[in-house]
């Protein structure tokens, strides 16, 4: 009797392991039929269709390649994954913003003097800077950004602020926001936004001859005291793009790292960069976005681009801000 019930125990044993590995093996057939689940969308594709919640009246840039390939190529890395493990993950100081694997100041930068303990004093926005001391490049809502000041004298501030000019690249970037948009708030210049298309001083101290405007006129300090005319960081509080950055369209000019170079104009004509005609050579700085007396000479927004100046130009319009590589995130030098 308790053989016969073994037997039927083991018969009924094999029945129920067969029964299992013909499941297994119909479920493994139906996944092998199945169609893939299609792939994550990668950060960096550039979208196929407007974004669904802009302003009917708002047109939306979705190509992004004239914010410059160097940018673009680490811009928009917003899944941070290299070093972000939980409470380890790297960041930017608290007055810049994180894009991808670099950092920008939300504002333009003002200055102050550092003495040899590293005391700071605040610099005057509207003094040129002396050659016996140290500036430090400081970035912080309601103030005066620092005019007057040339390429190398901004590249030096923020070097000794631990950060770096920004790219042209970089800033462009900064400026057209996640998705693009030709001036930091829309793809349509809007009055009154940001601080720009004012009459220009010159013409209203010196006439219109341009040709009568010297250097010296330029650089005048009270220019950039004048009620109405340069404004406050942040004080245009619409004038922003969507990364939270200030002022980068109107208020200064801003000096970037880039140099002119043989291809320049070609680099311009890539970004759709319609402009006057502006005299330039291979060796001058470039600065961007226009100040508060511009408005499409050099280019629309985020793309206005000057050429015509030495890295040791400056003037009442001449300013800047910097950038930084998010910390433990520095840029790989390429090899060769």
């Amino acid at each position: 009797m308790s053989q016969m019930y073994c037997i039927r125990i083991s018969v009924a044993l094999l029945l129920l392991g067969a029964a299992a590995c013909r499941s297994s093996e119909a479920a493994s057939s139906s996944a092998e039929s199945a169609e893939p689940a299609p792939p994550s969308p990668s950060v960096n594709a550039a979208p196929t269709a407007a974004p669904t919640n802009i302003p009917a009246n708002v047109e939306v840039a979705v190509d992004l390649a004239d914010a410059g390939d160097d940018a673009m190529s680490h811009a928009d890395d917003e899944g941070h994954e290299e070093g972000n493990n939980a409470g380890t993950a790297p960041d930017c100081p608290a007055e810049m913003v994180r894009i991808g694997r670099y950092c920008v100041d939300r504002w333009e930068a003002h200055l102050v003097k550092v003495d040899e303990d590293g005391k700071e004093t605040p610099w005057t926005h509207n003094k040129r800077l002396e050659k016996q001391y140290r500036y430090r490049a400081k970035s912080e809502p309601g103030f005066f950004p620092q005019g007057y000041i040339s390429r190398v004298e901004s590249t030096q501030a923020c070097e000794n602020a631990g950060k770096r000019l920004c790219s042209r690249s970089e800033w462009i970037r900064a400026c057209k926001g996640k998705k693009g948009l030709r001036y930091p708030y829309a793809n349509n210049l809007r009055a009154d936004v940001c601080n720009s298309g004012k009459i220009h001083l010159l013409e209203r101290f010196h006439g219109k001859n341009a040709r009568a405007w010297t250097y010296e006129a330029f650089n005048n300090p009270e220019l950039n005291v004048l009620a109405g005319y340069l404004a406050k960081t942040g004080e245009y509080s619409a004038c922003q793009s969507d990364e939270e950055v200030f002022d980068m369209v109107g208020n200064l000019h801003e000096w970037v790292s880039d140099m002119v170079d043989e291809d320049i104009l070609d680099i311009l004509d890539r970004d759709k960069v319609d402009r006057k005609k502006q005299p330039y050579k291979v060796g001058n700085g470039i600065f961007m976005g226009g100040f508060y007396s511009t408005t499409i000479e050099h280019g629309p927004g985020c793309l206005f681009s000057t050429i015509a100046h030495e890295p040791k130009y400056h003037d009442y319009s001449t300013g800047f801000r910097c950038c930084m590589d998010v910390p433990g995130l520095e840029k790989k030098k390429k090899k060769g």
